[in-house]
């Protein structure tokens, strides 16, 4: 009891300090209230920390308080990133950014007070006229030459959620040294040190001119042109999810010769309250309900939907019995990279200096492939600025062909350095031509890998958990596991324990190799003997802590795929009892 008095006068104290002049009407009656409300877990979460500026920027739920998304926490970290723009660049005569944001509420409110703050430090920016996706604003910033660039965007997160992703120069998000530079930076500044006064002559609106070159570009994407031009009446629907793909891909579909696109007319209104959702999460089925009902309605060859920033694609298709079924993120990022690896080396486009990436937490399927095609893939951390390191790596050296991740994003090029929601529905409507060219559907690819590689089913577990007590609890679950490691997930023997918190891989006889990684991150990782894997990890943009379960099957036939699913799920309920997730 003494433990929440201290803490609610601690946050009370804060609280007090946006009463001042500093901070606009509307903000110091929000806090006022918070104050004197009966109930404190308002404030509480609200001041309990400041909603801090990680290695990928912010993220947190929109309104006043200092662990809330408003001007003044965009305000004091786009200060900080400027502060840092100039230290680093400070030889430049002129340092730009590039500005951009998605769908959501305040998303053009905080671009357009980031843009005043970079350009009343005297930092030149380029702001989209509109809201963009997120694989564009990586263009342009290396397209323009900028230094860095900011999305406003909290990608998939619920309606009330908004945030604000850092970029480099090479237009992939910070890493280090100046992810911690930029955190350094920010960290020092007050609301009394923001210059919030913008000098209109330094910002520079662009629109068309930067969406013609990167559709241009994503056209290039294309390996089997002649398979679009058989099947150019592939019948699409397609949903933005009310965000920034509304406009972008199907411009991209039809540039790739795509003409017969049906968009979700609902969902085609721009509207961050996103009304015909629960959330706007292309990996949910409820998001694609409306899809559904139109593919079904049009009998339609494939459904697609691009979450709000449209940086990442879900789909569903037709199974063997007609039925629609959902592709979840494993398969997607599988039928990706099977079809880049096949159809290149079929077009003998394949070479000796190719290779594709993948994040730890996904199938290992795609290993498998990888070594029959004898091509070089490689393992890096959850998020796309790792994929983009890799590609930094080996630039001039080797060539990246793919690489993506369980959560549904996936990035076929290297002219922008984040997943890409626009090549991948491209590349994606391209595949779904190759299968039925050969009489197949999306399912029967899919079904055809698992033959050829092995059966393998993926299930990711949520645990949320909101608030400080919430990140209390995910923190103490980490340090459970890491104290009392299981030695068997259901009735799988674990072989090797991987922790990345100490880049140290434990066999079942006790001995120690180290983790090849650029750096240490909050991750476990359990290898069973029979080839199950399991990870764990806190996620780093929501209160939510992730388990991710990959459970191998024997498949001798099509025909026993929903055996093996059953097979799966009933591993699945076994492990979660082990890790005490019943």
């Amino acid at each position: 009891m003494a433990k929440d008095l201290k803490l609610i006068e601690q946050c009370e104290d804060k609280a007090r300090s946006w009463m001042s002049p500093s901070f606009d009407e509307e903000t110091r009656l929000a806090v006022k209230n918070m104050i004197e409300a009966t109930d404190k877990s308002c404030l509480i979460d609200s001041f309990y920390k400041d909603l801090e500026f990680g290695t990928g920027g912010l993220r947190g739920i929109m309104g006043a308080g200092s662990n809330r998304m408003n001007i003044y926490t965009v305000g004091m970290a786009t200060q900080g990133f400027a502060n840092y723009l100039k230290r680093n660049f400070k030889e430049r005569e002129q340092i730009s950014v590039v500005v951009c944001h998605d769908c959501r509420n305040n998303s053009r409110l905080f671009a357009e007070t980031v843009a005043n703050i970079f350009s009343a430090n005297d930092i030149k920016v380029f702001l989209f006229e509109d809201l963009r996706p997120t694989p564009e604003c990586s263009f342009a910033i290396r397209n323009l030459r900028a230094q860095a660039g900011v999305n406003i965007t909290a990608s998939h997160n619920p309606r009330e959620y908004n945030g604000y992703k850092a970029y480099w120069e090479d237009g992939a998000q910070v890493l280090a040294p100046h992810d911690k530079g930029i955190i350094e930076e920010v960290n020092k500044v007050r609301v009394e040190d923001v210059k919030f006064e913008g000098k209109k002559e330094l910002i520079q609106i662009i629109g068309e001119d930067i969406d013609k070159l990167f559709l241009d570009a994503v056209k290039t994407v294309s390996i089997d042109p002649a398979v679009i031009k058989n099947q150019h009446d592939l019948k699409i629907v397609y949903t933005p999810l009310h965000g920034a793909g509304r406009v972008m891909i199907p411009r991209a579909l039809r540039s790739w010769g795509f003409d017969n696109i049906h968009c979700v007319e609902e969902q085609m209104v721009k509207d961050g309250n996103f009304p015909t959702v629960d959330r706007p999460n292309p990996e949910i089925a409820e998001a694609l309900t409306l899809g559904l009902r139109d593919a079904k309605k049009i009998d339609a060859d494939i459904l697609m939907a691009s979450d709000p920033d449209a940086d990442r694609v879900g789909m569903a298709c037709k199974n063997s019995n007609g039925e629609w079924v959902l592709i979840n993120g494993n398969q997607t990022c599988l039928i990706f990279l099977w079809y880049i690896l096949t159809n290149r080396k079929a077009m003998g486009l394949l070479k000796p200096t190719d290779f594709i990436v993948k994040t730890i937490v996904t199938t290992e399927v795609i290993r498998k492939i990888a070594e029959k095609q004898h091509v070089e893939m490689r393992d890096c951390y959850t998020g796309f600025k790792w994929i983009a390191r890799e590609v930094a790596l080996s630039e001039g050296k080797q060539d990246y062909i793919g690489g993506g991740e369980e959560s549904y994003g996936f990035m076929a090029e290297s002219f922008c350095r984040d997943k890409d929601a626009v090549s991948a529905c491209c590349l994606l409507a391209e595949i779904c031509s190759y299968a039925k060219d050969h009489g197949k559907t999306l399912y029967d690819i899919v079904m055809d890998i698992y033959m050829e590689y092995g059966f393998s089913y993926e299930y990711t577990i949520n645990v949320e958990r909101p608030g400080k007590t919430g990140a209390d609890e995910i923190q103490q679950m980490m340090q459970n596991f890491r104290t009392k490691a299981p030695k068997e997930l259901g009735d799988s023997k674990i072989a090797i324990w991987k922790d990345y918190q100490t880049l140290e891989a434990i066999k079942a006889d006790g001995t120690k190799e180290k983790i090849d990684m650029p750096e240490t991150s909050n991750v476990l990782q359990w290898f069973c003997e029979d080839g199950n894997k399991v990870s764990v990890r806190p996620s780093g943009t929501e209160p939510k802590i992730k388990f991710y379960l990959e459970i191998k099957e024997n498949m001798t036939s099509p025909n026993d795929y929903n055996n093996c699913v059953s097979h799966a799920k009933e591993k699945i309920e076994a492990i979660k009892k082990s890790l005490n997730l019943n």
